[in-house]
């Protein structure tokens, strides 16, 4: 048996392995909750028993029945096709937006603290300028100006969160910048655009995915909050968000239609966390070295 020894960076794939001893209840728990939402949101065509934006007004605000799981809505609507609809729309548009963010904050990031110097400088001094700016203020002017709608709302969430990735990507390739190995290849005249993308980049994957992680649990919120202040998705696209406002004021004779999608945001949210929570301890190098044993 051979330990690794302290100071020593483990490769990715013996990261990954970390992966199934850090999941632990709660995070096994946050896998099934996502699994299960995402299962039911790929087929929400399939096992949705109503059109999710068909309105019924003789079924105005019926209760909880075998014909209705969850009752209907104000206008008639089935509050369980729109809950299964809703999962798509919160969690695609959560993804995208997450997504475009890391790749810019990845870019400037990396850019930072690979080359340092003066393009740090610069482009430290960038990102400070937007961190400095309260995001929930920003975003909720930006929406507004822009309009309500998905446009509006992907360019409001993008806006004010891509600078922490960038953060965190330039701490990530300051460090990696500093390893001997990285010297070494500089000196058998290796090129900066191989050295990033065959020795940078790859070795900011764990740091990446729990950030991308937890990051896609907080967008979900933000999107719901907009959507409930409407300035996110609009009426009647069947979004948890849009569910909950709709409901606010029926919430003393039909409390359900408010708790059914708060408790999809609220499950989706703490999911991802748990989850970011168990990736971050997956890819702890220290962690990591600690308490892995390499056959």
């Amino acid at each position: 048996m051979i330990v690794r020894r302290t100071g020593e960076r483990l490769p990715l794939t013996d990261r990954l392995r970390g992966l199934g001893r850090a999941l632990n209840i709660s995070g096994c728990i946050a896998v099934g909750v996502l699994a299960v939402v995402l299962f039911c949101s790929l087929l929400a065509p399939w096992l949705a028993p109503y059109d999710p934006v068909q309105v019924k007004m003789s079924e105005r605000l019926a209760p909880m029945s075998a014909t209705h799981l969850l009752g209907t809505d104000t206008l008639g609507r089935d509050v369980f096709s729109r809950l299964l609809y809703g999962g798509r729309i919160s969690i695609v548009l959560a993804a995208a937006v997450t997504a475009t963010t890391m790749l810019i904050g990845i870019v400037i990031g990396t850019a930072a603290g690979y080359f340092g110097g003066r393009v740090d400088e610069w482009l430290q001094s960038f990102i400070s300028m937007f961190q400095g700016l309260p995001s929930l203020s920003l975003m909720l002017a930006i929406a507004g100006t822009l309009g309500p709608g998905t446009k509006s709302l992907f360019i409001a969430l993008i806006f004010t969160s891509w600078a922490d990735f960038s953060r965190v990507v330039r701490g990530e390739a300051m460090k990696i910048r500093e390893e001997s190995y990285i010297e070494g290849i500089r000196a058998v005249g290796a090129g900066h655009p191989y050295i990033i993308c065959k020795y940078v980049l790859p070795n900011m994957i764990g740091p990446l995915l729990v950030l991308f992680t937890i990051r896609l649990g907080r967008v979900i919120l933000s999107i719901a909050s907009l959507s409930f202040l409407g300035l996110g998705l609009q009426p009647p696209a069947p979004d948890w968000g849009v569910m909950v406002s709709d409901a606010r004021s029926y919430f003393r004779s039909h409390l359900h239609l408010i708790v059914a999608p708060g408790l999809c945001i609220a499950a989706v949210a703490l999911s991802m966390n748990l989850l970011g929570d168990a990736l971050r301890d997956a890819f702890d190098s220290k962690l990591t070295q600690d308490k892995t044993w390499l056959s």
